[in-house]
């Protein structure tokens, strides 16, 4: 068993090595040069978009085929292939058995007190978690074969795809915080670099920047977290943490003036970083720019990886929430909101990759709710569910993207349900499987979740999540109605180009249907069923919610079926907006400008962080760079010393003529001068 846990977690690093040191350098070998970059920058600034011109290729080659060296992303994929099957192969075993296992790989950190061993740590928890990961990275790698054919860059792609996957297999497979916090910093490098992969575009740059830049404020109070629970328990290893922290329940610590309840603040500052990395309501904003990366990477980020990472830090940290009841309300109010928020600025958006985007945050929402209410099984269920059909809602939009010449707006798609009949099924049953449609994945994991908030008397948060299921089943209705229904609003030479994807992008789309479809119906007795107790084992905390959903009468009728009311509302009136009659939107929207703009434009939440954050910020760098390094401290200090030098030694040089007569003459005065000084000043 070490042998196949130490393979599931270092076969992508080590093909994120090998295609990253040494894909590169055979690449420039063959005279693939900095020319390369140059023509391939001239594509993204014709087109605006690099999808555009990786649609065209496929049909005329406009750019020319990659002649690079292929054996990076096959090598690559192989590895995570490997890596997905061995990770199937354990989760089998937790199934039957639910156990325990720590491999110490070495002496890590061992300074005073601090003592962190690096460990594998592979309980039912990380046996879910690492199925989810690889599962999905295996897909997607497979499915950039075909989507990243022509571009220049691949080696380097692939390595970072793998890169990233590492980086988050060493996040679920940590013993204490601090290996925690090095996957989880590495998980915020490797977005960086794939979400910035097209770096030659402003926009990417850009987008790469705001996530990484976002995810710091969070990583700031994890960090704090961190420090807190070191200073409280004198360690960062879980095991004796959470011995130790029912001895902690309702201490206060000394803070300043401030007296507050230890757990409390440690759990809220660790939280801090969930909200962070999973673009929780106010530090959400770089999620949807992250679309910038290419389409794959939207895929990985929003499904499998980054963003479940908050969702499984505060699920294997529930020992210690289930002991800070006022961290666990907190948690539940901001999951609640971003369900809704998220879900509202859905309904609006044009671009569908952003619909998909703002999905993702909206669910990530009902996931902090479970936890937050103590169903914790119910929130890794809907993780587990969710990455199947959000990864197949990625790449089907990505299917999308490649018929129609990179194109992302659905206002210029439409009507092209005939020409791509696969990816149209797919992206159908991605959405069921996300509305909840009965028995599909997402209906077991996400009805469990409403369920629970009910149960627990979270009224608000009931509420919340139920109003978000109807918008939800709004915006990814609107989404397939724009998109395949209607007439074409494409080009006459866009539409005669719209083709299906190769069979290398569509075996991912299938695998990933069968997980939307039955992952839920065949998993749901181990998660959230009556076996939930054996299944999770230590792994998770047991919160009182999921034993009282098994109660009989519990759970009224109506609240059982309100999700399903709530998904049928959502379809009708998406049906009646983009089917029956496409007119009402428009009018809608001319009616209600004022709200109509402020979803559109996210609720203006950059303009209020432009105006909160970055403008003081560039006022107070313009104003010590100006004021403070300028004018005080250049001004006072080398330029105001180098020029008073400079000046005195000006007079000095003048007083060097070469006249023997002008020296003759100092000499005198010196002498005058120190016979004076004899008489005069030498008499006291």
């Amino acid at each position: 068993m070490n042998t196949v846990l130490s393979a599931i977690v270092f076969l992508p690093l080590l093909g994120a090595l090998i295609a990253g040191l040494f894909g590169t350098k055979v690449f420039k070998h063959l005279g693939r040069d900095a020319d390369v970059y140059g023509e391939h920058a001239h594509a993204h600034d014709a087109h605006g978009h690099h999808d555009h011109a990786h649609g065209h290729d496929d049909d005329h080659g406009h750019h020319g085929a990659y002649d690079g060296p292929k054996w990076p992303m096959y090598l690559t994929t192989a590895l995570l292939c490997i890596s997905a099957v061995l990770s199937w192969y354990v989760f089998a075993g937790f199934l039957h058995e639910p156990r325990a296992e720590k491999i110490e790989l070495l002496h890590w950190i061992n300074s005073g007190a601090l003592s962190a061993n690096w460990m594998i740590r592979v309980d039912t928890l990380t046996a879910v978690m690492l199925v989810v990961v690889n599962t999905v990275s295996a897909l997607v790698h497979i499915y950039s074969l075909g989507y990243m054919s022509h571009d220049e860059s691949q080696p380097r792609f692939f390595a970072y795809l793998s890169l990233f996957t590492f980086a988050m297999l060493m996040l679920v497979t940590a013993d204490n915080l601090v290996q925690m916090f090095f996957g989880w910093e590495g998980v915020g490098l490797a977005s960086y670099l794939l979400i910035g992969f097209w770096y030659q575009r402003d926009s990417a740059c850009a987008a790469a920047m705001k996530a990484f830049i976002v995810n710091r404020v969070g990583d700031f109070g994890f960090a704090l977290g961190i420090f807190g629970c070191f200073l409280v328990f004198q360690t960062v290893d879980f095991d004796t943490i959470f011995a130790a922290a029912p001895g902690m329940a309702g201490k206060p610590m000394q803070f300043l003036a401030w007296t507050p309840d230890t757990l409390t603040v440690l759990c809220l500052l660790l939280f801090m970083g969930a909200m962070g990395k999973s673009a929780q309501f106010l530090l959400h904003t770089w999620l949807p720019d992250a679309m910038e990366g290419p389409t794959p990477v939207s895929a990985l980020i929003h499904a499998a990886t980054m963003v479940t990472a908050g969702v499984f830090m505060v699920a294997r940290l529930s020992p210690m929430f289930e002991l800070a009841p006022h961290a666990k309300d907190f948690v539940v109010v901001i999951g609640a909101i971003t369900a809704f928020f998220a879900a509202s600025v859905g309904l609006v958006q044009n671009d569908i990759k952003r619909v998909i985007a703002y999905s993702t945050c909206s669910q990530l929402g009902y996931m902090f709710v479970a936890l937050g209410v103590g169903a914790y099984g119910a929130g890794v269920f809907h993780l587990f569910t969710h990455a199947f059909f959000k990864a197949l809602l990625f790449l089907s939009a990505g299917s999308v993207i490649h018929a129609v010449s990179g194109e992302q707006d659905m206002r210029k798609m439409g009507g092209l349900g005939p020409f791509i009949k696969i990816t149209f099924a797919m992206m159908v049953i991605g959405n069921l499987a996300l509305t909840g449609f009965p028995y599909t994945s997402g209906y077991f994991s996400k009805d469990a979740i409403i369920e629970a908030a009910y149960v627990s008397g979270w009224g608000f948060a009931f509420w919340m999540l139920i109003v978000a299921a109807v918008f939800t089943s709004f915006y990814s209705w609107r989404l397939t109605f724009m998109t395949f229904n209607g007439q074409p609003r494409a080009s006459r030479e866009v539409m005669e180009h719209v083709h299906e994807s190769p069979p290398v992008m569509l075996v991912p789309l299938f695998v990933l249907a069968i997980g939307a479809l039955f992952a839920g119906f065949f998993f749901k007795d181990y998660f959230i069923g009556h076996d939930y107790k054996e299944f999770w084992g230590a792994s998770l905390a047991n919160g009182e919610v999921m034993h009282e959903m098994h109660e009989e009468g519990m759970v009224p009728a109506l609240v059982k079926w309100s999700p399903f009311i709530a998904m049928v509302l959502g379809f009708v009136v998406a049906w009646i907006f983009y089917i029956r009659d496409t007119s009402i939107p428009k009018r809608l929207a001319e009616q209600h400008q004022p709200l109509y703009r402020f979803l559109l434009n996210k609720w203006y939440f950059d303009e209020l962080y432009d105006v909160i954050f970055v403008r003081p910020t560039m006022w107070l760098g313009r104003f010590l760079w100006k004021k403070g390094d300028g004018f005080l401290i250049d001004g006072f200090g080398p330029d105001g010393v180098s020029a008073v030098v400079n000046d005195v030694t000006k007079g000095v040089v003048r007083l060097q003529t070469g006249y023997l007569y002008h020296y003759a003459f100092a000499m005198m005065i010196g002498v005058a001068a120190l016979i004076s000084w004899f008489m005069f000043g030498g008499a006291h």
